[in-house]
């Protein structure tokens, strides 16, 4: 659209300089041999108002030009980079994360494990509260593992923190260190995920309102909210990203069974796969 206005105001100045341009002419007859021609004489009114107007407009013309050509090249610009946009939107999930070549090496954190601590398999999630498909795995993935061989005693559980999507991941991080010390940090992560809001709400995540999910949950909220304003539960979660990052975490969820990653919130059947193989 802006690429056709310039293009008609293009039009329009180069009809009003063949007006400036036009001449009157005067005829004037000359002999020779006998024989007569006529040579016509151009002449412009107002000269020298003419020569500046042309050379204004021929100026303002070359400008126009160059901010056409600008805008064609914005244009184009703005259309790839729309489609690039749609393309990811439709995807529906995040891009591909290379898995750590494995088995690493990975310690189980300080949270408490759900399961029997003598399992033969280990699986441990770093993950961050906030992550829509850390809830996605909590959900669908979850259940189903404790139900199989948490449950059972062929799996022992373990949680890590990964957060990595800003200071209120970072803060609920921290309240669940702050759970933790209650012995609550279970019942604080289940809830946290039954209650995750949309990614860009992050009006749950102040001090005031994890002190009052802590109390439901039936925590003293005095000592919970002194241990927020602590330095070492921001100390524990730094350790959890950090030797998250060391293991070749680079997104939530990373799930290690047995040391090797599993990244993203794949079909419970690619993690059962993983299991029943550690299992043989």
């Amino acid at each position: 659209m802006i690429y056709n206005k310039i293009t008609m105001i293009k039009s329009s100045l180069k009809e009003k300089i063949s007006h400036v341009l036009k001449p009157n002419t005067q005829s004037t007859k000359k002999k020779k041999d006998g024989d007569s021609f006529v040579i016509r004489i151009p002449r412009f009114k107002n000269f020298s108002l003419n020569m500046f107007l042309v050379l204004v407009i021929v100026v303002f013309a070359f400008f126009l030009g160059m901010l056409t050509n600008k805008v064609f090249d914005l244009e184009k610009q703005v259309s790839g980079t729309g489609t690039a946009a749609q393309a990811n939107t439709a995807a529906g999930a995040p891009s591909a994360i290379p898995s750590p070549a494995g088995p690493v090496n990975v310690s189980v954190g300080n949270y408490p494990p759900r399961g029997n601590t003598s399992a033969k398999v280990t699986v441990i999630e770093f993950a961050d509260l906030r992550c829509p498909f850390c809830e996605e795995w909590f959900q669908n993935i979850e259940p189903n593992l404790m139900k199989d061989y948490v449950d059972t005693g062929k799996v022992k559980f373990y949680f890590r923190n990964y957060a990595f999507l800003g200071p209120a991941s970072t803060l609920a991080a921290e309240a669940g260190e702050c759970a933790n010390d209650q012995n609550q940090f279970w019942a604080f992560h289940d809830y946290m995920y039954q209650h995750q809001p949309s990614e860009t709400d992050t009006s749950m995540y102040t001090d005031d309102n994890l002190t009052q999910i802590a109390g439901n949950l039936g925590m003293d909220t005095s000592k919970f909210s002194s241990c927020l304003t602590s330095k070492g539960a921001a100390q524990k979660v730094a350790k959890d990203l950090s030797e998250g990052q060391a293991a070749g975490v680079s997104g939530t969820p990373t799930t290690f069974i047995n040391g090797v990653a599993v990244v993203g919130a794949v079909p419970y059947s690619q993690i059962k796969a993983a299991i029943d193989n550690d299992l043989k």
